[in-house]
């Protein structure tokens, strides 16, 4: 067999740097380790190397073109936005599709990672608020929650602020925001304000809530990634850790009672709490995220199933069911518009649906109760562990159902 080229060796050193720049952008992007092993192995076969083999790990990965041949690792950057998601999604698309030369598509990924939400400061700290105000429509809907919501919603802003400027900040991001928030609403519960503060905290931390990672963890592990899924899953649970902390010691601060500490649901607004709360959701994660409007109704619409599911689901049976189908409406809606519109990224398209299903918050509510001394270890942990597990085999029924139908569905590529 003859030796390689330099122009050869120079063609493989280029694909191997575009694989791996490809596939630490989808590992920023929030990805499970699976999906992003598979979707570089079909770069692979179009660019002309079959048997591209990858290790992938929730930091960085390892790619290489041939067996035995050499090997490239790239670290992943830090999480993308999904207006930067979408724009690495249609790099995929324009490669396997054959429009997109390697050195161009490097370039436009690393330019990817320096654009910034089009939106003003403005607008998208205006967002932040009115995302705590939509989820607490639809988990807390009482008036004097819905505006404490928006109240710490403003906090957390603040300290987001603050934790890209300072080291410090930034380590106790977690612990901070849960503590101060919950010095805000448990003071308020205190004055005779609101009742039912427990969930009236949960709006306004949704957003920095380790669901994902959690969920994302236990699908890893369930498609055999040990290393990525422990170590995501890991994490995710020691941050759920860090939300419950600052809770806790607000609550030691104020000398809160147990009683005020329970699951409990205030119900004032009526039927029209969840229709404007999902609106309001949709809109404010698509400002927050900078989504193209060309992607918005989309984005609605596959909120709107997964939530329609999931209330379902709990009308149905239980919290667990209703995680498990709306998790599967939420992948199968995605990959569905995403095999019509294949220029849309399922991801863009998941996440604001994921994001509602809120399995954090309901890991932080246990948490808080079991340290509370108000429920049995065993009871909250089967509990959480149980939506979490429901949550990731809807994601893997719908992702499977989605590869299913891509040969009925796929939009032709003429």
């Amino acid at each position: 067999m003859p030796p390689p080229s330099t122009a050869d060796e120079g063609h493989g050193t280029e694909t191997r740097a575009l694989l791996a720049h490809l596939g630490t952008a989808m590992i920023a992007t929030g990805q499970p380790v699976q999906e992003i092993e598979e979707e570089l192995a079909e770069v692979g076969i179009h660019l002309g190397y079959p048997d591209v083999q990858t290790a992938v790990g929730p930091t960085g990965l390892v790619v290489t073109l041939t067996e035995g041949g050499p090997a490239t690792y790239r670290s992943a950057p830090l999480g993308l936005r999904l207006h930067q998601s979408a724009s690495v999604r249609r790099i995929h698309y324009q490669l396997v599709r054959g429009e997109l030369a390697p050195a161009a598509a490097r370039e436009q990924l690393a330019a990817v990672a320096r654009r910034p939400v089009r939106h003003p400061l403005w607008l998208v700290a205006l967002a932040w608020p009115v995302l705590a105000v939509g989820i607490a429509l639809i988990l807390q809907p009482g008036w004097a929650n819905v505006a404490a919501a928006a109240v710490g919603a403003v906090i957390v802003f603040v300290l987001v602020q603050l934790a890209e400027r300072y080291q410090l900040v930034s380590a106790l991001l977690p612990t901070l925001a849960a503590f101060v928030v919950s010095l805000a609403v448990f003071g308020a519960a205190n004055a005779g304000l609101l009742e039912g503060p427990l969930r009236t905290i949960l709006p306004p931390l949704a957003v920095l809530l380790p669901g994902a990672l959690v969920v994302n963890g236990m699908s890893e592990l369930s498609a055999g990634h040990m290393q990525a899924g422990s170590a995501r899953l890991t994490y995710g649970l020691v941050q759920l850790g860090l939300f419950a902390l600052g809770l806790l010691m607000a609550t030691a601060l104020l000398r809160v009672p147990s009683a005020t500490l329970a699951n409990l649901r205030v119900d004032e607004i009526g039927w029209a709490g969840a229709p404007v709360g999902l609106l309001l959701i949709g809109l404010s994660i698509c400002l927050m995220e900078g989504v193209p409007l060309r992607m918005q109704g989309w984005v609605l619409l596959v909120l709107s199933m997964a939530f329609g599911a999931q209330v379902a689901g709990q009308q149905l049976g239980s919290t667990g069911l209703g995680g498990f189908l709306g998790a599967i409406a939420a992948s199968l809606g995605a990959s569905a518009v995403e095999l019509r519109r294949p220029q849309l990224a399922r991801l863009v398209l998941f996440l604001p649906a994921f994001w509602l299903l809120v399995p954090g918050s309901l890991g932080l509510v246990g948490v808080t109760e079991l340290a509370a001394g108000r429920e049995c270890g065993t009871h909250v942990a089967l509990g959480v562990l149980g939506v979490v597990i429901a949550i990731s085999l809807g994601l893997l029924v719908g992702s499977s159902l989605g590869r299913s139908l891509h040969g009925r569905l796929a939009a032709p590529l003429a």
